[in-house]
């Protein structure tokens, strides 16, 4: 099963891949003003969706978390990072998540299991997620600009706000996941050396 993904899943991506450049092409050969509302949204939600699915596609099925080094995954401003965390009201992101998507067990499992050896899996998972994340921020960034550039103004700000739904909080999120893992393990050391000392 897992050598199929790692052929079904890539091909996921590159048709996702495909699907933007197909839909940007069909943008920048028409007028912003030839499409209604209802299409903007459309569009707008189509594209940040199929950009996020290349980079969710392939990190099911490599590790491409390690196509950046180590020392980007640490965290090195934590109360920044819990300022944001706060400032942007991610918890109650958080919250929506654990009723949708984290609300099935299964789900949950695939992060964390319970176990100490969870705990590994679980940055992994996180590391997985953010690079995903940070992937299609830039692509939807970078494809926003050369929308800007032909005057697609509401497809690129309807793009912009579910770029930071959709992309930023889960960075932020994964990063904030990563310093309370942090703190239980630092926790768990610290006990041990003082029952050592005993």
């Amino acid at each position: 099963m897992k050598n199929l993904k790692k052929i079904i899943f890539p091909i996921f991506s590159l048709f996702l891949f495909y699907r933007t450049i197909e839909l940007i092409g069909y943008l920048n050969s028409n007028s912003s003003n030839e499409f209604s509302i209802l299409e903007i949204v459309t569009i707008s939600f189509l594209l940040t969706l199929f950009i996020t699915g290349i980079f969710a596609f392939i990190g099911f099925a490599y590790p491409t978390n390690r196509l950046l080094p180590e020392s980007y995954y640490k965290i090195k401003n934590p109360k920044l990072l819990e300022y944001l965390y706060k400032i942007l009201g991610l918890k109650y992101f958080r919250i929506i998540l654990l009723i949708t998507f984290w609300g099935i067990k299964k789900n949950r499992k695939k992060y964390f299991n319970g176990t100490k050896k969870g705990l590994t899996n679980f940055i992994y998972q996180t590391k997985q997620s953010e690079f995903g994340h940070l992937g299609a921020f830039f692509m939807i960034l970078i494809c926003s600009i050369m929308l800007l550039v032909n005057r697609f103004y509401l497809i690129v700000l309807i793009m912009t706000l579910l770029n930071i739904i959709g992309n930023v909080y889960p960075i932020i999120l994964q990063r904030f996941h990563r310093i309370r893992i942090e703190k239980i393990t630092n926790y768990n050391k610290d006990c041990e050396k003082k029952v050592k000392m005993y």
